[in-house]
């Protein structure tokens, strides 16, 4: 058994996972609900497992890129747990395990074959997004970056090449990439259950985190707004 704790965006998911697939599933995509509803969802799973976490095999978390704040608290709650029952800490970047949530359906609904390649895409504030681009084998064409976004992105992928957009970052891009061989998965949300495919490749190569030293993949610095007023009101 795997624990796997999404908090990379708004959605507030944690995924516990045998070999076989997804065994219960908890999430809210009520925004800022990460405090106070992710060790909740994780006493829930457990408990309803008849689990401790030292019976876990691992515990599987989003390192980034993503929400700072949700980042944080996720990685902080994963490390609180490996550290506390003394096993294996898993990262897993988060427009990978978005990738794993394409299922066949959405594959066929846009029209994707085995040459299209996809954009798991998160919002990262303004025009700017976090991004990755992928083939249909989840071979990585282009590693994570932070851009802003024009009409001018994506200009060297030929227009026979279909690209599907999706993830929370998608929608504002719609209105500026124009192009034909572009789509966009707009019902597209995140979740702890697409973590499962690469938590367990980890976990038989036993890539794991250091738990002492593991940070979240933030990709740019964390900049916050000045001030009006200094401490003293002036």
């Amino acid at each position: 058994m795997i624990i796997c704790l999404e908090t990379s965006t708004p959605v507030c998911s944690v995924a516990l996972c045998d070999s076989s697939g997804i065994v219960a599933l908890k999430e809210s995509s009520e925004d800022k609900s990460h405090a106070s509803r992710l060790t909740v969802f994780i006493e829930e799973l457990l408990s309803g497992a008849g689990l401790r976490a030292k019976d876990l095999e691992a515990v599987a978390v989003s390192k980034g890129p993503g929400s700072y704040t949700g980042l944080r608290i996720g990685v902080s709650t994963a490390k609180g747990i490996a550290y506390a029952a003394s096993i294996p800490l898993i990262g897993i970047e988060t427009t990978l395990s978005m990738f794993h949530g394409i299922s066949e359906d959405l594959r066929k609904k846009y029209g994707l074959d085995e040459k299209s390649l996809f954009v798991p895409m998160l919002d990262a504030r303004r025009m700017e997004v976090y991004y990755s681009v992928l083939t249909s084998e989840g071979s990585t064409v282009k590693e994570i970056s932070a851009e802003i976004i024009d009409d001018k992105s994506f200009a060297d992928i030929p227009d026979s090449v279909r690209m599907l957009i999706f993830g929370d970052g998608a929608s504002k891009c719609s209105q500026v990439l124009k192009r034909d061989n572009l789509v966009f998965a707009g019902e597209f949300l995140i979740s702890a259950a697409y973590m499962y495919k690469p938590a367990f490749k980890s976990l038989r190569e036993r890539n794991f985190e250091d738990i002492a030293y593991f940070e979240p993949f933030y990709l740019k610095d964390f900049i916050t707004s000045r001030p009006k007023k200094n401490i003293l009101g002036r």
